[in-house]
């Protein structure tokens, strides 16, 4: 007895399905998988982890703007501040692993905050380094206003006014944050801290009076500094900024020993395909490599990041042990 039509079709089918999963198991078909091929095939998000204006901020969108030209698809700059970076960093943690979601990443995020902060992710084996941007100093402002023209003035205004002193920051834990404690300890003098949202908000308080110094990054500030709105008197790296020839380093002012910079470097969700992560590292080398990028990176103050990808996630592993013992050593809390 015959199969009818519709039972011949059924068994056609069924066995090509089965000859199918044969063939896939075998290798012999290719599956459908995340590949370089297809990277990007939609917009891509950069998060960052502080509010518009801001140096990461300021950074992220001149990566978006390059990538975006070279690989013909649009990246989009993701806000997320709060919680020391730490906010913009669980959302690309979580992200589905397919190099869509991106991060840009400083060193407040990534090396201090998770021995200050109960996190849902671990910010080493969940987020996969990209590249080094850059490193920048910190450096020490003043409001106008306050009538100190040197740190040494700064300090003795600050000693007779105990706890009179606000300085401003872009959160709990962060360099900004470290680099206040740093000073206090070395000059003893006690300042006051108040943390904000990202450092954009706290130049608008800053340059308002509200609190009058901050040890904020040049590549924040450098804006700020060139129209006079805020007073740099000293940087906190080992050498003079050459975009800041005139402001001396805190040691040449008299504080040897106080050095705070912050670096920049981007990340993709942990777990993205190799054939992804190869794909956008060579997008992201490409964009260091442009003399624009370079220029625009040195007029915030930095220098360009040269690290190869082993050598930035080395540097990576390397900062979150330092930052971890100065915060064991120094007693840093956030406070509840």
């Amino acid at each position: 007895m015959s199969l009818n039509p519709l039972r011949r079709q059924l068994v056609r089918t069924s066995t090509a399905a089965a000859a199918l999963v044969t063939l896939c198991a075998l290798g012999a078909v290719a599956v459908p998988v995340a590949s370089a091929q297809d990277w990007p095939a939609r917009p891509v998000r950069i998060m960052v982890g502080a509010s518009a204006g801001g140096g990461t901020d300021v950074i992220a969108r001149l990566f978006a703007e390059k990538l975006s030209e070279s690989t013909r698809q649009s990246f989009v700059v993701e806000n997320r501040p709060g919680a020391s970076n730490t906010i913009a960093a669980d959302l690309t943690a979580k992200a589905p692993a397919d190099g869509h979601t991106l991060l840009v990443a400083t060193n407040t995020g990534q090396a201090i905050a998770p021995h200050l902060l109960k996190l849902a992710y671990d910010p080493l084996a969940s987020l996969e380094p990209i590249g080094l941007i850059v490193v920048v100093p910190n450096v020490l402002l003043v409001n106008p206003a306050v009538p100190a023209s040197d740190v040494r003035n700064l300090v003795a205004l600050m000693k007779a006014s105990p706890g009179g002193f606000r300085y401003a920051s872009s959160g709990v834990g962060s360099t900004q944050h470290l680099a206040g404690e740093a000073f206090d300890l070395a000059a003893g003098t006690r300042a006051t801290h108040v943390p904000y949202k990202g450092s954009s908000q706290a130049h608008v308080d800053l340059i308002g009076g509200q609190v009058q110094m901050m040890f904020d990054t040049t590549s924040s500030s450098m804006p700020h500094i060139k129209s006079g709105k805020l007073r740099a008197l000293a940087v906190m790296s080992p050498q003079r900024s050459p975009e800041l020839p005139d402001v001396p380093t805190l040691a040449e002012a008299g504080l040897p020993g106080v050095e705070m910079t912050t670096w920049y470097g981007m990340f993709a969700t942990g777990g993205t395909p190799p054939a992804v992560l190869a794909k956008l590292r060579a997008e992201f080398e490409r964009a260091m490599a442009l003399p624009e990028v370079a220029a625009r990176l040195r007029s915030l103050g930095g220098e360009p990041g040269t690290l190869d990808v082993e050598g930035f996630a080395a540097f990576n592993r390397a900062e979150f042990e330092r930052f971890g013992k100065l915060i064991r050593d120094a007693g840093v809390k956030v406070e509840k």
